[in-house]
């Protein structure tokens, strides 16, 4: 089985997140380890990444991965910006290290102005500077699969093979691809035909074992929109079907599973409580673990 998580608030301390992974019941575990909207950070104290590791252990969460703040961009051909995306994506990977976090979750970026190639160089550029100044890390870079609004860059298969491909296929870059993002991007994974479709195209394009993370979330919107609306489990467009193929894949056991899905709101910023919202989204999924929904063949994916 898949090991279904959350992401969840860090108010309160990085520690407090993993008492939220319990009480939710998760599996596996998404944070910011900072701010998602701002470029400073505190620094991590020493007595906080103990105990959250302590803590993580103790929970036997499965992974735990971060997420890079929103405000990075390596596509970017804005020189003084992207100096600053290259900075603080470098400090995220290093918190990550620090807090021992499988990876960290980021967007390609978006290339503005000039050309989608020009700016898939750039992001590869970025990443390869990243990780050159980080060769002893284990910490890896998780490039999300992106809705494809406006110059974003990711929101095609075909984008990430080449960047593998520039990256000359680094061991440390892996994937997470988010359902909502697929079906904006025009990926039709709800029919069995079109599920077998879309993760046959991404084996050969990008290899199913750069695959480290799912983001399941529904969509608002109608597949091909092009538009990022997180919707709960069944509650979208998107349909049970889809969810019950990817939590039965044989070939996707053991994957980290990350809800996305929108929060209860008006509770208290350091509530430990499990999220009743949450509960509800992983009981349907649940419910769909063993429902023989699956196109997965049981082989190992390659990879690029």
């Amino acid at each position: 089985m898949p090991l279904l998580g959350s992401h969840l608030s860090i108010a309160g301390g990085l520690p407090l997140a993993v008492d939220r992974a319990v009480a939710n019941g998760c599996e596996a575990l998404q944070i910011f380890s900072k701010s998602s909207n701002q470029w400073r950070a505190r620094a991590l104290g020493d007595e906080e990444v103990r105990e959250f590791r302590a803590k993580a252990e103790r929970a036997a969460l499965g992974e735990v991965v971060a997420h890079a703040s929103y405000l990075i961009n390596l596509g970017t051909p804005d020189a003084a910006l992207r100096a600053r995306s290259i900075d603080a994506f470098g400090e995220e990977l290093d918190r990550a290290e620090a807090l021992g976090l499988l990876g960290v979750v980021v967007h390609p970026g978006a290339y503005t102005t000039g050309t989608e190639a020009g700016g898939l160089r750039r992001v590869a550029g970025a990443v390869s500077r990243v990780l050159r100044a980080r060769r002893r890390g284990r910490t890896l870079v998780i490039l999300e699969h992106t809705a494809g609004q406006g110059t974003s860059l990711g929101w095609r298969f075909e984008h990430l093979a080449r960047l593998l491909d520039h990256l000359d296929g680094h061991p440390r870059v892996a994937v997470c691809l988010d359902t909502c993002h697929l079906w904006a991007a025009g990926y039709d994974f709800a029919s069995a035909d079109g599920y077998r479709e879309t993760f046959e195209s991404f084996d050969r394009l990008v290899g199913l074992g750069r695959l480290r993370v799912f983001h399941l979330n529904d969509s608002k919107k109608e597949r091909g929109s092009r538009r990022d609306r997180h919707d709960h489990i069944g509650r979208g467009t998107i349909g049970l079907d889809a969810f019950g193929r990817i939590v039965n894949d044989p070939r996707f056991a053991r994957l980290p599973m990350i809800l996305e899905t929108p929060k209860t709101e008006a509770r208290r910023p350091t509530s430990v409580e499990p999220d009743p919202l949450d509960q509800r989204n992983f009981a349907v999924l649940r419910g769909l673990m063993g429902s023989g929904r699956t196109e997965g063949r049981g082989e190992e994916g390659s990879t690029k």
